[in-house]
């Protein structure tokens, strides 16, 4: 590859973020050339791209390196961000260069900091400082893409909505569910996202097991060791820590079930997370808490349960294990809710026809 139209960087996300990948696969398929730099392994990154792997995340000081460091890297003519504290170092690359940058911003960070452990600290202030600024920055670049209608920034020099939906390529074939009752859970892992409600659940349905797939945040993996130890359930949970989309979906594959037991937070109240997109389109039946966009779809759906509490999600699975008839209908519906609802064009499609005026533009 001799040249490239576009670098996707990042600063905070790994190489075999699913988002990442997603956008890379839209972008092959309009004929673009792709660079991808981002914490990792580059086994892990997007196939057909050049991968730069920056290996782990190490501390704030590192990261700040990286911010004003990376865009220097980028040898794309347009240069896409994936994290708003590298958005001032890549406008700076921008003028010098007299390309074009598209900055990413698929979270509402500033309610993100709120649930975060830290964040009610000085340090959450001082970061809320940060992304106020950064997320101004956004505005002003060539591209603004938002997650969702609700994410910051609401206005922009050109903005544009690429929601978190699935690409189906990743997704597994629909398949008869395993001999034995099996949840999995794929995304990031911690307390807040689910984990200890999640475990507790699977703890009180013997004889679920339960894969879960993804990153654990440092400040639940002392948790989640003592869990470990202690309870009788752990020999019936898998952790298989980061995959590549394809890989980490793969293990979705005989699934009875797709686990949402998000909390009720500030950044998650408003957001549909993808993988319960991915759940309906691998065709499990799922099981969620009462968000209220999350709910209206499982609700709506008629694929899975919408669950008040532990007790409850651990209730559901007990039933299916004793008359799984009942999961069966369920995980009909999910796969007549995706032909309904995430066939044709996609979101990251549109992207990738929007980006290639920009490379075009930068050639001029």
């Amino acid at each position: 590859m001799t040249s490239v139209d576009i670098s996707i960087v990042s600063s905070a996300h790994d190489v075999a973020d699913a988002r990442l990948h997603r956008t890379a696969a839209a972008l092959l398929r309009a004929g673009m050339t792709v660079e991808v730099i981002g914490l990792g392994d580059a086994a892990g990154g997007p196939a057909g791209t050049r991968v730069v792997a920056l290996g782990d995340r190490g501390g704030a000081f590192r990261r700040l390196r990286r911010d004003l460091a990376l865009p220097f890297r980028a040898s794309g003519r347009v240069v896409m961000t994936l994290d708003p504290d590298l958005v001032p170092a890549a406008a700076a690359v921008r003028l010098l260069r007299r390309g074009r940058l598209a900055a990413d911003v698929h979270e509402d960070y500033l309610k993100l900091l709120r649930d975060r452990p830290w964040g009610a600290t000085w340090k959450g202030a001082v970061g809320s400082v940060l992304v106020r600024a950064c997320t101004a920055a956004t505005r002003r670049a060539d591209l603004t893409v938002v997650a969702d209608d609700h994410v910051p920034p609401l206005t922009a020099r050109r903005r544009l909505v690429v929601k978190n939906l699935p690409d189906l390529g990743y997704l597994p074939k629909p398949a008869d569910p395993d001999p034995e009752p099996r949840a999995v859970y794929i995304g990031d892992v911690r307390r807040s996202r689910g984990l200890a409600a999640m475990l507790a659940a699977v703890e009180a349905a013997e004889p679920w097991h339960l894969d879960i797939v993804g990153p654990v945040a440092a400040a639940d993996q002392e948790w989640l060791a003592r869990w470990r130890r202690e309870s009788p359930a752990a020999a019936r949970v898998r952790l298989h820590g980061r995959l590549a989309p394809r890989e980490a979906w793969g293990i979705a594959q005989g699934a009875w079930t797709g686990l949402a037991l998000l909390d009720d937070t500030p950044a998650f109240r408003e957001a549909v997370p993808t993988k319960l997109y991915e759940y309906l389109g691998c065709g499990l039946a799922v099981v969620a808490t009462p968000l209220p966009r999350m709910a209206r779809i499982v609700t709506e759906s008629g694929a899975g349960y919408v669950v008040r509490d532990t007790d409850d999600a651990g209730r559901v699975l007990r039933e299916w294990a004793d008359r799984p008839e009942g999961l069966r209908a369920m995980r009909k519906a999910a796969l007549e809710w995706t032909d309904r609802n995430l066939t044709g064009a996609s979101p990251s499609d549109e992207l990738a026809h929007t980006i290639s005026d920009l490379v075009r533009a930068a050639g001029r």
